[in-house]
This record gives C-alpha cells, sequence and structure tokens, in this order.
C-alpha cells in the first residue's frame, strides 16, 4: 500500500518517509514532525515545538500541544484540540469543538465542526460534515489488533490504534463513522450516518 496513490501531495512533506505503511507514518508521527519543525521556514512563528504560519487564524479557547506544524491560511475554530502529533496543510480548516488526534490533514481538507479524528491521514480537498468521527481502537472487541482491508486482502498492521487513510477529495456525511483501519479510495463519499467498517473474515 503506497500513500502517494490515495494522496497527489503526501511525497511533497513526507517524501523520506513514503517506503513507511500510514499506521507507521502515524504510530511515529511525534517524531517525524519533530525532525520537520527544523525545515519551517521564516514564514512561521514557532515556539517550544509549535509552527503556525502567520497566515493562519486560530480562535480563543483552540488548544494546540507539541509537536505540530499548522499549514498557511488554514483556520482553527474556537475549543478545538490538537494533540499527539498534528500537522495541517495549507487552507485547512478546523472547526469549532474538533478533536484531531495524531493526524495529517492535507490542503484544502475541512473538519466542518465537532469531529474526533485519530491516528489518520487525510488528503486534500476531503470534508467531513459534522459530527463525522475516524474511530481508532476497538473498544468493543476482546482482539484490539487493528487490520486494513486493502484490494480484497487483509494486512495486519501491528497496532491497536490507527484509524483511517482517506484519499483525495473524499466527503463524509454528518455523524457517518470510520471504523479502525478504514482505507477510502480517492473521490468516494460516505453518506450521513454511514457506518464504515471493515469487514475482515
Amino acid at each position: 500500500m503506497t500513500i502517494g496513490d490515495y494522496i497527489a501531495i503526501f511525497d511533497t512533506h513526507f517524501e523520506k518517509h513514503n517506503n513507511l505503511s500510514p499506521w507507521q507514518i502515524t504510530s511515529r508521527l511525534m517524531e517525524i514532525l519533530t525532525d520537520l519543525l527544523a525545515s519551517c521556514d521564516s514564514g512561521f512563528s514557532k515556539h517550544e515545538g509549535i509552527a503556525v504560519h502567520k497566515t493562519t487564524i486560530i480562535e480563543k479557547g483552540a488548544i494546540i500541544k507539541a509537536p505540530a506544524i499548522i499549514g498557511p491560511k488554514s483556520f482553527i475554530g474556537a475549543h478545538a484540540y490538537l494533540r499527539g502529533g498534528v500537522f495541517l496543510g495549507q487552507e485547512v480548516t478546523i472547526g469549532p469543538g474538533c478533536e484531531v488526534k495524531t493526524s495529517i490533514v492535507f490542503d484544502h481538507s475541512s473538519l466542518a465542526h465537532f469531529n474526533f479524528v485519530g491516528d489518520s491521514i487525510i488528503g486534500s480537498n476531503v470534508n467531513f460534515e459534522a459530527g463525522a468521527v475516524i474511530a481508532n481502537h476497538y473498544n468493543e472487541r476482546p482482539d484490539k489488533q487493528i487490520r486494513v482491508l486493502h484490494q480484497s486482502r487483509a494486512i495486519e498492521t501491528g497496532s491497536t490504534k490507527f484509524g483511517a487513510l482517506v484519499g483525495d477529495n473524499c466527503k463524509v456525511g454528518a455523524n457517518a463513522v470510520l471504523s479502525p483501519g478504514t482505507v477510502l479510495e480517492k473521490n468516494k463519499v460516505v453518506k450521513r450516518l454511514e457506518l464504515v467498517e471493515q469487514v475482515i473474515e
């Protein structure tokens, strides 16, 4: 599985890591971002492991924990919570009350409001309507290991924390849930209230 097949600009920012699987990227994201912080240019304001582009708007009450890189012309709404290593590309919208944990969100993508995205990689021009969630852990079953269904083949991730790989131009409807290990091809539309579940025999 090659992330670049799902997200066209992945190599632009993460070329050194294009040999890694999505779950390897998220499991190492704090370390990867710590290294990338050094390459943020003078257009960014840097403070204690957080780089925010000077054109970005962050409303009062938002919380951002290091390491984090927030790209140009992005918007982070009131009471959003970014933690565990977060990378936002340019013109990304994180709406009020969203939580983004250990995730990458690429250019022109939007989490409308009250979304949770955990341990995931989201492509460009992706839209999440209100309340849509990417679950990153199997709370309901004894076997917590996450397997990814890719081209009708089950792949063992060796991880108990991984959300989704969401390709470019996907649209996820309000209150939909992507189960742990979800892979969405480019241009996929998930209906409102839909559960996308990995069904692996």
